[in-house]
């Protein structure tokens, strides 16, 4: 299989200068360590903690933004119809520029990458307190979060051998999941009337309004990453000069588009990664409108169910990252079919399936029974999606190091995966404009995943009959 050369680089990391096994002059073997293979130990180890921390201020501040810039245009009296286009905005921008970023990312230090990426979110939340549009401000920290996705993927396959990376995926994972829990949280609390009035009473110039003040707390966050971002250590990788012509760029990108789509390990854990997260975004606003139709519901009330299945994908994501090696990643590909089935069992499911006054009372606080049903069966959806991805993701990562490089890697994944996100979203907008009943909606997206998991399940067996892809796992860099 062809590769550009640029992407046939000389790389050395940490765990390549101080393998096991390799003399070094002048030290002295302690209980079988040398003290260079310790102390490169340390600092995998310190990096991978500094990375997850940058990563969660990050994202903390990304999903406090998106609650500050709903209630900004608010504050505008802008159209409903604008609010779902923040997030139109702030995904396109991983499609557009997927050609690019790659390129940006392998150019240089990650850690330097993620820094520059993160200053750029502060410049879309500077460019919205100044007064710009909240749907272009929104798209300018897409634009960052774009190219700080390569980095921040990519360092993984820098810094740590192959049979760490679902583990540290899942730590990854995790840190996101708890970050948009806390990040949806913070951004309510900061826009709420009690918190804005202490904020605003401080009296800062050209801030005016509780979703202003928010802006400002966000920024800090930003701020708090970009300190973290530095502290991210060099891992020695370094790649070939990268190419900046556009045209050039763009059939580049389409070569390694190609390269990892006919890899028999990466078509796999592309197809899946790709179906996994159109569904997940499409599955965002089909659990509130069934909460609002089948447990009556009001739309503050059905937001507390993203915090239900985020936490379940995060015990998921950290269930996978202990349980399941590298070598054994593709064994997860069923659970994707009974995540399609669970999800079908949410069309028959109704808060009218038990009494009225069944529940679990606190003093004068009740809870339903129903409701607290429903918490656990979406918990149950979100652990099933977050054990599904993660060894998904990670054999992704592996392969895609292996084929290309780390930055351009990262790079088609996005591309694919947010390509999915738009189109599912469109597909479902235009069952919501038909005015479709949403428990039909559900059975149609469930057996969607359901039918798409078992074709997928069918071409890696194919590929098996002809060939062990699975003896591929943990080749290394050529």
């Amino acid at each position: 299989m062809r590769l550009f050369s640029c992407y046939k680089a000389v790389r050395t990391t940490y765990f390549e200068r101080h393998k096991p096994g390799r003399k070094t002059r002048g030290t002295a073997s302690v209980r079988g360590v040398s003290p260079v293979v310790r102390k490169a130990s340390d600092q995998m180890k310190k990096g991978f903690y500094t990375i997850m921390a940058a990563q969660f201020f990050s994202s903390l501040a990304d999903n406090a933004l998106l609650i500050a810039a709903i209630a900004l245009l608010q504050d505008l009296h802008a159209p409903n119809w604008m609010t779902p286009l923040l997030k139109l905005f702030f995904v396109l921008s991983y499609v557009i520029l997927a050609a690019f970023v790659g390129a940006f990312a392998d150019s240089r230090p990650k850690g330097h990458v993620m820094f520059v990426t993160n200053s750029i979110k502060v410049v879309g939340c500077l460019t919205m307190l100044i007064g710009a549009h909240p749907l272009l401000a929104y798209g300018i920290v897409g634009f960052g979060a774009a190219a700080y996705s390569p980095a921040k993927y990519g360092i993984l396959t820098e810094l740590l051998p192959a049979d760490r990376l679902v583990a540290a995926n899942g730590w990854i994972e995790g840190t996101t999941v708890g970050s948009i829990i806390l990040g949806t949280v913070m951004g309510g609390v900061l826009i709420s009337p009690h918190i804005a009035s202490h904020l605003l009473s401080y009296h800062i110039p050209r801030i005016n309004t509780p979703s202003e003040t928010a802006m400002l707390v966000i920024m800090a966050m930003y701020v708090i990453a970009a300190i973290f971002n530095l502290r991210i250590p060099d891992t020695g990788a370094r790649y070939p000069k990268q190419e900046t012509r556009p045209i050039k760029l763009i059939t580049d990108f389409a070569d390694c588009f190609f390269t990892l789509w006919r890899d028999k390990l990466g078509q796999i854990s592309l197809a899946v990664t790709t179906l996994f997260w159109g569904a997940g975004a499409t599955l965002q606003f089909i659990v509130l409108k069934w909460a609002e139709v089948s447990l009556g519901m009001t739309l503050s009330q059905a937001a507390i169910l993203q915090a239900v299945i985020a936490v379940g994908v995060a015990v998921g994501a950290m269930l996978a990252a202990a349980r399941v090696p590298l070598k054994r990643s593709l064994s997860v590909l069923p659970v994707g079919i009974v995540m399609g089935i669970a999800v079908m069992l949410m069309a028959f499911y109704t808060r009218h399936l038990f009494p009225t006054h069944w529940g679990i009372y606190f003093g004068k606080m009740h809870f339903p029974g129903y409701l607290l049903i429903a918490y656990l069966f979406l918990m149950v959806v979100g652990g099933l999606s977050g054990f599904f991805v993660v060894p998904m993701n990670a054999l992704l990562q592996h392969r895609g190091h292996v084929l290309l490089s780390a930055g351009h890697s990262i790079a088609v994944q996005n591309f694919n995966e947010n390509l999915s996100v738009l189109i599912m979203l469109c597909l479902y907008a235009l069952l919501v404009w038909l005015d479709m009943p949403i428990q039909f909606g559900i059975v149609l997206f469930g057996s969607f995943v359901c039918l798409m998991m078992y074709f997928v399940m069918r071409r890696h067996q194919a590929n098996q009959r002809a060939f062990d892809s699975v003896a591929l796992i943990s080749e290394v860099r050529h």
